[in-house]
């Protein structure tokens, strides 16, 4: 069993990816193989609507000058997806976005294989816009027929320079009952 999540913040190891690896330790201690990949550094481009995808039905974008491919190449390997984000201006990154009109375009392309995978949002915010940004990650699971994983509170942790999340004692308690219940329900669908 595996999750992959996808830090979309410019900060390599900020906030964000501090709160992927608090749900990342209790997915580890039930047995579930992590990987945290950085969109830090990429220069992600947005879906272009040529509609290749369903033509071509190869699980691939037709553009080929970035990542793209092999992050949805990790997504269809796993068995749980998160996706993080900074809120930037009360939404997700423009690499966060990209990734999500890419990945959600092939997927749909090819009959949404995604579906029935697990997904989380994960969200670091300075102070307002994270449900927004939470919705915007969550609308990419729930139109891919993948199962949105929920917590005890919505997925955000707060804090504006890095590692002022740490200071956030119930956005990680958030994150740590969100690896609790990613792990359960991972468990289920694979039993």
């Amino acid at each position: 069993m595996k999750v992959a999540a996808f830090n979309g913040s410019s900060r390599k190891e900020g906030n964000t990816a501090i709160l992927i690896k608090k749900v990342f330790k209790e997915l580890e201690k039930e047995g579930i193989n992590t990987e945290l990949i950085s969109l830090a550094g990429q220069k992600l481009q947005g879906c272009i609507a040529c509609g290749k995808c369903f033509v071509a039905k190869d699980k691939k974008c037709a553009i080929t000058d970035d990542p793209v491919n092999e992050y949805i190449a990790r997504m269809e390997q796993a068995d749980g997806i998160i996706i993080g984000s900074p809120t930037y201006f009360a939404d997700c990154s423009a690499g966060t976005k990209a990734l999500i009109e890419r990945a959600g375009m092939v997927s749909r392309a090819n009959d949404n294989m995604l579906k029935r995978k697990a997904g989380a949002a994960v969200v670091a915010v300075r102070r307002g816009g994270a449900i927004h940004t939470f919705d915007t990650i969550n609308h990419f699971f729930t139109i891919g027929e993948m199962i949105t994983v929920g917590s005890s509170y919505w997925n955000i942790g707060i804090g504006r320079e890095t590692g002022q999340v740490e200071e956030d004692k119930e956005g990680l308690s958030t994150m740590s009952a969100l690896g609790i219940n990613m792990a359960w329900l991972i468990k289920r669908i694979k039993s």
